[in-house]
């Protein structure tokens, strides 16, 4: 009996020494249960990939870049090309039905675009924010920059609203979506807005910063 209950221990020590010896070889594989977090990107076009593989998005490159440092999370491209902030506004109900941790925002590019009144496209990311805020989600929220062919009044009515909201709703906040990239034609398609592949590459790098610092946030 004893002798039993002892060959019984030896096996048993032989394979939880084997497990560990597994997990040292592959530090993955004791992450295969762990749930992901979630990331919604909500945007328009710019945040669709508009004129691209969805891979090269950059929701796409964002979630590899996080899972590849250790990070688990995945990133949900939420864009929609050709909208505006009302149309993202009357997409919310859906958006939290992916049970986001967090959101990152872009809108209102095509509000812009459109002359559409700021006060529209203010009011319009403010009740978002809202939203957001109720349900207890941490935003990035990824400002946006009006060309000055618009005129000088309107143009700074605009670009007044992201700095304003970020404040106003204590969340991260990156100044310009396009920094680096807008009116780059190495990094555009041929239409002069949307990213190209090496575009989305170049904002991804931008916003994996403010990305960290939203996930400190969501986790403290």
């Amino acid at each position: 009996m004893v002798k039993t209950f002892c060959v019984i221990m030896f096996i048993m020590c032989m394979f939880v020494s084997g497990c560990n010896q597994e997990q040292e070889k592959n530090p993955e594989s004791g992450k295969r249960n762990v749930t992901l977090r979630t990331i919604v990107a909500v945007g328009d076009s710019l945040t669709a990939g508009y004129g691209l593989d969805e891979s090269a998005s950059y929701p796409a490159l964002l979630e590899e870049k996080l899972q590849a440092a250790g990070y688990n999370y995945r990133v949900i491209n939420g864009g929609v090309s050709a909208e505006t902030s009302s149309g993202t506004l009357s997409r919310m109900d859906w958006i939290m039905t992916l049970e986001p941790d967090i959101v990152l925002l872009e809108t209102g590019a095509n509000d812009g675009l459109r002359g559409v009144d700021p006060q529209l496209a203010e009011k319009n990311i403010r009740e978002i924010l809202e939203i957001l805020k109720n349900r207890d989600v941490v935003v990035l929220l990824l400002g946006m920059k009006m060309v000055w062919n618009l005129g000088p009044v309107y143009v700074s009515e605009f670009n007044g609203i992201y700095p304003k909201l970020a404040q106003e709703f204590d969340v991260v906040y990156l100044p310009f979506f396009l920094e680096g990239v807008a009116m780059k034609g190495a990094l555009n398609q041929g239409d002069g807005i949307h990213p190209n592949a090496a575009g989305y590459k170049k904002i991804t790098e931008n916003i994996y910063p403010y990305v960290l610092e939203t996930i400190e946030k969501r986790e403290g």
